[in-house]
C-alpha cells in the first residue's frame, strides 16, 4: 500500500507535539504531600463560596453572575440558574443549612411557565439536572441531607418543566429541535438544525424522571433521539456534529469527540451504568470502538469526515478534555494516561486550556483563545486519581488551583479568561463553574485525605450528569427494569403477547402464563418485560445495528438489514484490596473498574445476532399535548 507524505508528516507533527510539550514542562515541585492536599482541598472550598457567595449577594435570582462588576445577568431562562446549578455541589460540601435553605426557595418561587425560549440541551442539563439531583438528595435519609419540611416540590417542578420540552420531540426522525419555547412549544421559524450532543444528551436526566414518576415518556423520547441520530451514523459507525431533525440529513460531517458531539458518548456509557440497559451499551461499544480506529491520533484525538475518515480538523479543543475520564469508566485507562498527559501539557504551557490548540502548528487556534472556566480536565484528572492514585494528578490539581486563583479569580467570583496567552479577563461566570469545575477539584483532595463525602463515602454509588450533577444507582432507579433493556422493542409485531391476551390466556387455563407481558410502566421489579418465545440468548445480548447502504430516509422501512458482527464481553474486577498506605500517608488502593471490551465472536453465533435497523415510525410522537 502506497503511503501517503501528508499523512506521515502529520503523526510526526502529532509525535513532537506530544514530546516537545511533555519535555517542555518537567516536574518542577515537589509532589503534593497529605497536609498540603488537605490544604488544597480547603482552598477549593473557600473557592467555591467566594463564587457562590458573589453570585447569591449581587446576582441571585438571576441566572448567572458577572464577577467583575459584581452584578446579574440572565442568559437562560430568568430562574436562578446557578442557584439550581450549585444544589448538589453545597450538598456535598455538607452544607444543611444553604442547602435547605435554597432548596425550600426555589420549591416556592420557582416556575417554568414563562415566554421564554430555551435551549433543550442547557435546560436538561443544568436545570433539570440540578432539580432531580437536589430532590433525590433532599428526600433521602440515606444522604444525610434530608429535609424534613420537603414535600417532593423539586420533582414537581422537573416534571414540569420536561413536559414543557417535550414538543421539541415532535420531529419525523424523533431528534429533538434545539430550543423550545416554554409556555407555547416550538416556534415555527425554529431551526430544524441540531447538534449530536444536543440530540444525545437527555437520556440520563430524562431517564431519571421517568423512574421517578412512573411515566415512561420522558425515557422514550430521549432513547428514541439516540436511537435517531445512531441509526443514521456512517458507515464506518461516526456520527458527524450537526443533523436536521426532519431530514435526518447531515449538515455538518465531521466526526470528533469534541465540540458538539462530546456528550453523546458519554451519555451512551453513563446510561448503561445507571439504568442497566443493554442497547445502551452496544451502542457505545460499537461507538468507541470506531472512535478509537478513525479518530485516535495517540496521544491526541482529530476530528474527521465521518463518511471517508479523511482528516479535516488537526486540532485539539478543551472539549475533548472529558474523554480520559470516560475511558477510566469504561475500564481503558492506559491509552486515557496518554492522552490526559498531553492535554496538561497544554494547560502547563498556558496556565489554562485555549478552546482551540492547533497540532500542525503547535499554537492557539485562531478565534478560540478563550477558557471559559470548564471542568472537563479536571474532571479526567479526578477519574485517572480515583483509579490510579498516581500523585501526579494531585499535582496537576494543585496546578489547576493555581491557575484559577492567580489568573482568573475577580472580586466577587472568577472571570472567563478571553486568551489564554494574556490571560485577559471576561465580566462572566458560567454556572458550571460551581457545579463542576470546583466540585471535581475538592474532590479530587477530598480523596487524597480521607474521602468522607457523600460520592466516595456515601450509601450509593453515584454516576455523574455531564453537568457533573450526582445521580444515585439506587434501586428505584436503576433495578426499575431489572436491568432489562425493552426486549419487547426488538421482537415482531406478532411475537410478543400482548396483556390483555395474556389475561384471556390465564383466564382460560387457569394457570400462570411463562410469558410476562410486554407493558410501558415501571413499577415491576421482578418481571421481566416483553420478552419474545424463542428469543436465544445471542439474540438478547449479541444486539447490532445497522442502516441500509442505500439510505434512503422515505423508505428506510422497506430495506433490509445488514448483519455486521460483534459480541460484548464485560470484565468486572470486583477483587478487593485491603487500602496499602504508602509512606507518604496515601491510600495507594484504585478503584474496581468495570472494563468493557470487544471480542469476535464465532460464525455460528454471528449467525445468530439479532440485527435490528431503527427507523422512523408512525409512532414516533410518544408525547401528549
Amino acid at each position: 500500500m502506497e503511503s501517503n507524505p501528508r499523512w506521515l508528516l502529520f503523526l510526526i507533527l502529532i509525535s513532537l507535539t506530544f514530546a516537545g510539550l511533555v519535555l517542555h514542562h518537567g516536574v518542577l515541585a515537589e509532589t503534593v504531600k497529605p497536609n498540603e492536599a488537605k490544604q488544597l482541598r480547603d482552598e477549593v472550598r473557600g473557592m467555591f463560596y467566594h463564587a457562590f457567595d458573589g453570585y447569591m449577594n449581587n446576582a441571585f435570582p438571576l441566572d448567572e453572575l458577572r464577577p467583575l462588576s459584581c452584578q446579574g445577568e440572565d442568559t437562560l431562562g430568568g430562574y436562578a440558574l446557578t442557584l439550581i446549578d450549585s444544589l448538589d455541589t453545597l450538598a456535598l460540601l455538607g452544607d444543611r443549612e444553604s442547602f435547605t435553605s435554597s432548596v425550600l426557595w426555589i420549591g416556592k418561587n420557582l416556575q417554568f411557565n414563562i415566554n421564554k425560549t430555551v435551549s433543550v440541551f442547557e435546560t436538561t442539563i443544568r436545570v433539570l439536572g440540578g432539580l432531580l439531583s437536589a430532590h433525590l438528595i433532599a428526600s433521602d435519609y440515606a444522604t444525610g441531607m434530608r429535609i424534613p419540611s420537603y414535600n417532593n416540590e423539586l420533582l414537581v417542578l422537573a416534571e414540569d418543566l420536561t413536559r414543557r420540552m417535550l414538543p421539541a420531540f415532535d420531529t419525523p426522525t424523533g431528534i429533538p429541535f434545539g430550543s423550545v419555547n416554554l409556555m407555547y412549544g416550538v416556534d415555527k421559524h425554529e431551526s430544524k438544525i441540531t447538534s449530536t450532543a444536543g440530540g444525545g444528551t437527555l437520556s440520563l436526566e430524562f431517564g431519571v424522571l421517568s423512574r421517578l414518576t412512573n411515566d415512561p415518556v420522558f425515557e422514550q423520547v430521549a432513547k428514541n433521539a439516540v436511537r435517531g441520530l445512531w441509526a443514521r451514523r456512517s458507515n464506518l459507525d461516526l456520527v458527524g456534529a450537526h443533523i436536521n431533525v426532519f431530514t435526518g440529513e447531515w449538515t455538518q460531517k465531521d466526526a470528533g469527540i469534541g465540540t458538539s458531539i462530546d456528550s453523546f458518548y458519554e451519555y451512551l456509557l453513563k446510561a448503561y451504568i445507571l439504568f442497566g440497559d443493554e442497547e445502551y451499551l452496544y451502542i457505545f461499544q460499537e461507538a468507541y470502538r470506531s472512535a478509537m480506529q478513525h479518530l485516535h491520533k495517540d496521544p491526541w484525538y482529530v476530528e474527521v469526515n465521518m463518511d471517508s475518515a479523511a482528516i479535516v480538523w488537526p486540532v485539539f479543543n478543551s472539549l475533548q478534555a472529558f474523554w480520559p475520564g470516560l475511558q477510566v469508566l469504561a475500564g481503558d485507562v492506559d491509552p486515557a494516561i496518554r492522552t490526559h498527559t498531553a492535554f496538561f501539557s497544554v494547560w502547563k504551557r498556558y496556565g489554562f486550556t485555549p478552546e482551540g490548540f492547533n497540532l500542525a502548528t503547535l499554537s492557539v487556534q485562531y478565534g478560540q483563545k478563550s477558557y471559559p472556566l470548564r471542568p472537563e480536565l479536571i474532571e479526567s484528572t479526578y477519574w485517572l486519581y480515583k483509579a490510579t492514585r498516581d500523585p501526579r494528578y494531585l499535582d496537576a490539581g494543585r496546578d489547576f488551583v493555581a491557575s484559577l486563583q492567580y489568573g482568573a479569580k475577580c472580586p466577587c467570583g472568577y472571570c472567563h479568561i478571553t486568551d489564554v496567552e494574556l490571560h485577559k479577563q471576561e465580566d462572566h461566570m458560567e454556572s458550571f463553574f460551581l457545579a463542576e469545575t470546583v466540585k471535581y477539584l475538592w474532590l479530587l483532595f477530598d480523596l487524597a485525605v480521607d474521602s468522607d463525602n457523600l460520592v466516595d463515602n456515601g450509601p450509593y454509588k453515584y454516576i455523574f450528569s455531564t453537568e457533573g450533577h450526582l445521580l444515585p444507582l439506587t434501586p428505584q432507579i436503576s433495578l426499575a427494569r431489572e436491568h432489562c433493556s425493552y426486549l419487547g422493542g426488538y421482537c415482531s409485531s406478532n411475537s410478543t403477547k400482548r396483556e390483555q391476551e395474556v389475561l384471556e390466556e390465564e383466564s382460560s387455563n387457569d394457570a400462570r402464563s411463562n410469558i410476562y407481558p410486554y407493558h410501558e410502566s415501571f413499577p415491576v421489579t421482578g418481571l421481566i418485560k416483553g420478552i419474545c418465545p424463542g428469543l436465544t440468548h445471542a439474540q438478547k445480548y449479541g444486539l447490532s445495528y445497522a442502516l441500509p447502504e442505500k439510505t434512503d430516509r422515505e423508505d428506510v422501512n422497506q430495506a433490509k438489514p445488514v448483519t455486521t458482527s460483534s459480541s460484548v464481553v464485560l470484565i468486572s474486577n470486583t477483587v478487593e484490596k485491603k487500602p496499602q498506605v504508602d509512606e507518604e500517608g496515601f491510600s495507594s488502593q484504585s478503584e474496581p473498574i468495570m472494563t468493557i471490551s470487544g471480542g469476535s465472536s464465532s460464525n455460528d453465533q454471528t449467525s445468530q445476532e439479532l440485527t435490528l435497523l431503527e427507523s422512523e415510525t408512525d409512532d414516533r410522537r410518544l408525547y401528549s399535548s
